[in-house]
């Protein structure tokens, strides 16, 4: 439908307009074509280039435009129908919906939620508060169910909103979706159900690593995999991705007589029940009956909360008048009905321009590129670097400066790029060249077979690694010294002060002191901060010298079977490996670091400068009896403990034979909740099989 060219040139239009905060009538044009092409990647391509926040932006401009010029409305605006047309050429048969399939108005905020209510108040003349059935905005395929005489007899995708896609052997091979339920007992002869066809997330995993095994691309999100599951040819393979349907709307019923049923039901929520009773899957913990809009707001930030814990893709909450008699009274609009809105969730994902490729050299010396993109909103945070790993990743995706990529904030923390919008590129793109040499010193680059990363072997003349091996060492993780972060350790190098881990603990305070920015009391609170980080345990110590895959994990396993850390010179591999979870890459890697005679004279010096090198009690191993209350049990801890540490109730844990796990999942046992208990206790509450107890309670379980 829309040749490179076009697509390059309406992706450049839209960004244009996103950017202007006013939009001329002389551009309505523009905005309907725009829109247009988005409509068609979003719903007919299933690969959009634009976030939902971003396409809705467009809408809303253009909506706002025609409602300042009604005269300029035109019947092909996308204002004027609800969606587009089917694809040309993979549609088998195109059916018309009993009742049209329309959009929902978006709302993003509490505010937009309150004039929802006062526009349904108003639409009603209703006073006081008003109930609304909230339940997820799954991010899915929408699609309609026919049943008649109790059977099963079509399905369809929901197309332009009048007509769809016929997919009734696709639905069949989905199991949650029943072939026969029993509408007649109700005296209902023929219906018409909406749905959304989705895919779990764990599913999804696992198509994508079958792709990837069978040499395919991946898909960029689990929608994506689930629309195109529908307009598959072979039902078998709509099967074989595990497609699933919640269905969340009765849209057309008629008695045995044929005459209209929907507007004889007393509430939304009475219709969900009762399709729930017939077998059908619905939402049930996720959904809500709120007495208000305010308790409306409540429910779909708490949601927006926990999304990532949730089992399926969500793009936000959909708020439904609950009376069916209020929705009546309501009506539509030829867009979206009146008595309902959808809460949009803020964006995971958004498109944004491949600007430049920094190569930062690490600890160790492994040389990571990181791409530095065009400011992009992500979950409520501005992302303008993301991790590109390594070469590997750069040639798997064919990355080039200048490109349109989707960017994702995994689990709205870590952004990375999920793909390149190819059909985007105009030429002017380029390759991204490794480099061959070391960015900070010039020293040639190595890489070894094992690992996809390239290397700066020059461990002590390498500025880049010298400052991050510092770094690392006064982390929070590591020595916990407070005061020294990045920043001013990269001013002590630069200013000769700090050249390697050691100059730590010997700073010439009277010149720090005498630098910009640094009064008496800040030089002390410095000096305080290295003197306690002294008194470390040996794990910390050893998990801060930047050995290769030597983590806090293993370094506090390695520290419970030491006095000292000079001890580890005389270790083999044998010992190494003979403790549960230390492998031989480890072992390999700690032993050629204290071979490495620079490496002993830094450590003795490290000790001469009062650094604990020595096993402290936090180092020993917790003994546990053998009739210990917690062995074979896993447990998690969370909020805030008011007796005790996070840390302390985990000693107390693994001392009673419990192994500490860090999330909620069908392998826990025990959930320990408490005050200001988020995600994890509501996902442990529908699991069902976990044990849920109070500090208190956990304390008299260990006693």
């Amino acid at each position: 439908m829309y040749d490179k060219d076009q697509q390059r040139n309406l992706f450049e239009l839209s960004k244009q307009l996103l950017q202007k905060k006013d939009i001329l009538v002389s551009e309505i044009s523009d905005l309907r074509q725009a829109i247009g092409y988005h409509e068609w990647r979003y719903y007919l391509q299933n690969d959009p280039v634009l976030s939902d926040f971003e396409y809705d932006t467009l809408f809303k401009k253009l909506e706002t435009l025609e409602a300042l010029h009604p005269d300029l409305v035109t019947p092909d605006s996308p204002t004027q129908r609800v969606g587009k047309d089917i694809a040309e050429g993979e549609a088998t048969t195109t059916v018309s919906h009993l009742a049209q399939m329309l959009s929902l108005a978006n709302s993003y905020d509490a505010a937009d939620l309150s004039d929802f209510d006062a526009t349904i108040k108003k639409l009603t003349s209703a006073t006081g508060d008003i109930a609304y059935c909230v339940e997820p905005k799954f991010d899915g395929g929408s699609i309609a169910l026919v049943y008649e005489n109790d059977v099963l007899v079509r399905a369809a995708t929901r197309g332009n909103g009048a007509m769809g896609e016929e997919m009734t052997a696709n639905a069949r091979a989905m199991h949650s979706i029943p072939l026969r339920a029993e509408f007649l007992k109700l005296g209902i002869r023929k219906v018409e159900l909406r749905g959304e066809a989705l895919i779990r997330k764990d599913n999804f995993e696992r198509i994508n690593r079958q792709r990837a095994d069978d040499g395919l691309s991946l898909f960029a999100n689990p929608r994506n995999a689930a629309t195109g599951g529908l307009r598959m040819k072979d039902a078998r393979e709509t099967a074989r991705r595990g497609l699933e349907a919640f269905i969340y709307q009765l849209s057309y019923a008629v008695d045995l007589d044929g005459r209209e049923l929907v507007g004889k039901f007393q509430s939304h929520g009475e219709i969900l029940e009762m399709l729930q009773d017939l077998g059908f899957k619905v939402p049930t913990v996720e959904r809500k009956i709120c007495k208000n809009i305010a308790e409306v707001a409540e429910f779909c930030s708490d949601w927006q909360a926990k999304r990532d814990n949730y089992d399926y893709e969500l793009d936000g909450m959909v708020v439904k008048l609950n009376s069916i008699a209020g929705q009546v009274q309501c009506g539509f609009t030829s867009h979206h009905p009146r008595w309902a809105i959808a809460f949009k969730f803020q964006a995971k994902q958004a498109t944004t321009t491949l600007l430049s490729v920094d190569f930062q050299v690490g600890k160790v010396g492994s040389v990571t590129p990181v791409a530095k993109l065009e400011p992009v909103q992500l979950a409520g945070v501005t992302v303008s670097s993301v991790s590109l790993h390594n070469e590997e990743f750069i040639r798997s995706k064919d990355l080039r400066l200048g490109d349109q990529v989707l960017v994702e904030r995994a689990g709205d923390v870590i952004p990375y790029i999920v793909k390149v919008m190819e059909d985007l590129r105009n030429g002017s793109e380029i390759k991204i060249e490794f480099p061959t040499n070391c960015p900070s010193c010039g020293t040639l680059l190595t890489k070894s077979d094992e690992e996809s990363a390239w290397r700066c072997d020059n461990v002590s003349g390498c500025k880049a690694q010298c400052i991050s091996r510092i770094i690392h060492h006064a982390s929070k993780d590591a020595m916990d010294i407070e005061g020294l972060g990045k920043s001013l350790i990269e001013r002590f190098f630069d200013a000769g002060l700090i050249q390697d881990i050691a100059d730590i603990y010997q700073l010439d305070y009277e010149k720090i002191g005498a630098l910009d920015g640094f009064g008496k009391k800040s030089v002390m609170n410095l000096q305080a901060a290295i003197e306690q980080a002294k008194k470390n345990p040996m794990s910390r110590f050893l998990y801060g010298l930047s050995i290769h895959h030597l983590g806090k994990k293993v370094s506090k396993l390695i520290a419970q079977n030491i006095k000292n850390v000079t001890d580890l010179k005389d270790w083999t591999e044998e010992n190494f490996v003979g403790i549960k979870d230390v492998g031989p890459v480890v072992a390999k890697n700690v032993i050629a670091f204290f071979a490495d005679s620079n490496n002993a004279v830094l450590i003795e010096k490290l000790g001469q400068l009062g650094v604990n090198l020595s096993q402290t009690t936090e180092d020993s191993p917790i003994e546990i009896a053998a009739d210990a209350p917690l062995i074979g049990k896993s447990i998690l801890f969370t909020g805030t403990l008011a007796t005790m540490s996070r840390k302390t109730a985990e000693d107390k844990a693994i001392a009673a034979g419990a192994k500490v796990i860090s999330a909620v999942s069908a392998k826990l046992n025990i959930l320990v909740v408490g005050e200001e208990a988020g995600s994890k206790l509501t996902k442990a509450q529908s699991l069902k099989t976990i044990q849920i107890v109070t500090e208190a309670e956990f304390l008299d379980i260990i006693a």
